[in-house]
């Protein structure tokens, strides 16, 4: 039976002021639990999880700090509308290699606030085999239980660093920067990328004017109907599949 001091610690990784000072995060559901499970850069503190649950994959849990919840306490404890079986207690991603651009693509998000467009995108950049982001420090925190039940599990296999994204670019403006953007050049007609960057904006107003001025070159979905925008993550999606891969 989980304590009342249990119940409020785990509650409390909803809130990044807590996740920070604790240097965990959460994440539930047999799938992504999986994926953390079996990755050499996750590190499992503790694991939460029904009784069915437990005994189907015990397998897995050697080694880790298990304890066996009720419904009831799961409800308690899990930031889904919905409980899903297992929810885990993970120490925050620590990667020792620096996010670095030659030889590459790097995914650039300014602004992206939306934590269910965050985690998409980076599942999505995993998905495309782009193993680094660098965020805006106004982006959604990477480890918001939205943002990371959305990425799927890809959140232990690509890089994310929050940063200054004037300065960043201006580091490495030898590299070509391409910006989406609503009157950019149609993507479809880009050669495909083996290195450079692709910068995202923000949901509604796009791009900051001081990020799209370091950029070199403008490129957007074409839009064949009369949709206003596209969502994010959708957009990132189409993008990368025309410049990734070969010719």
């Amino acid at each position: 039976m989980l304590s009342k001091s249990q119940i409020k610690y785990i509650q409390s990784l909803g809130q990044k002021k807590f996740r920070d000072e604790q240097g965990v995060f959460i994440a539930e559901g047999s799938k992504i639990v999986f994926e953390l499970l079996t990755s050499q850069r996750a590190k499992i503190t503790h694991l939460y999880g029904l009784k069915e649950w437990i005994e189907e994959n015990k397998q897995h849990c050697y080694g880790i700090n298990t304890e066996e919840i009720t419904a009831g306490e799961l409800k308690k404890i899990s930031q889904l509308s919905t409980p899903r079986d297992v929810l885990v207690v993970v120490k925050k991603i620590k990667w020792h290699e620096e996010i670095a651009a030659p030889g590459r693509i790097t995914l650039v998000l300014d602004g992206i606030q939306d934590p269910g467009n965050m985690g998409t995108i980076i599942r999505i950049a995993d998905w495309f085999g782009i193993t680094q982001i660098v965020c805006s420090r106004e982006c959604a925190d990477i480890y918001n239980p939205k943002v990371v039940q959305a990425t799927m599990g890809s959140i232990a296999r690509v890089r994310t660093e929050y940063t200054s994204l004037p300065d960043w670019l201006k580091k490495n403006n030898r590299f070509k920067i391409v910006a989406t953007a609503l009157e950019g050049r149609p993507v479809n007609t880009i050669k495909k990328m083996k290195e450079g960057i692709v910068v995202i904006g923000n949901e509604s107003r796009g791009i900051n004017p001081e990020i799209m001025a370091l950029c070199n070159e403008k490129i957007t979905v074409p839009r064949l109907g009369g949709a206003e925008s596209l969502n994010a993550a959708v957009a990132c999606g189409i993008i990368l599949s025309h410049l990734t891969g070969n010719e």
